[in-house]
């Protein structure tokens, strides 16, 4: 992916250190914007390659989950089964409905060349959604 330029705060994510695995710091002004950062994020921590001239593609998600971390890591291991499966990378998200337990989203992507760091899974290790300052923040921790 191309180099991203934006401050950090901006960008709604960070990496983190974490022991064995990967670990993100994800936050957004609502869900909504905590969902689709962590998407990005975790896009970026995949460091995959993107062809010359990439063909897009759309794809319609619909997740249930019973919490909001619950959905948090469905929509996660979704994004990682496309990734991984269909060499397809999603960078665009247009969220139609988002409930604690409810995502439908269109997304926007295309195949990817290559994937330089796999994600094996979205893990629920220490994974709660908090409620700050400046709207909702959580760290998502992948097991690579």
């Amino acid at each position: 992916m191309p180099e991203n330029t934006q401050p950090e705060k901006q960008r709604g994510y960070k990496e983190i250190e974490h022991d064995a695995d990967w670990a993100l710091q994800v936050w957004g002004a609502d869900l909504t914007a905590l969902l689709r950062n962590a998407a990005l994020g975790m896009n970026r921590l995949m460091q995959v390659g993107l062809p010359g001239k990439p063909v897009w593609q759309t794809r319609r998600f619909e997740l249930t989950a019973g919490d909001a971390e619950s959905l948090l890591v469905e929509w996660l291991d979704e994004l990682v089964f496309w990734a991984d499966v269909n060499q397809t990378i999603f960078t665009e998200f247009d969220m139609h409905r988002v409930t604690d337990t409810h995502l439908h989203v269109t997304a926007k992507g295309c195949r990817i060349t290559d994937i330089g760091r796999c994600i094996k899974a979205v893990t629920f290790h220490n994974l709660k959604i908090r409620r700050v300052a400046c709207g909702l923040e959580t760290t998502v921790v992948f097991d690579v």
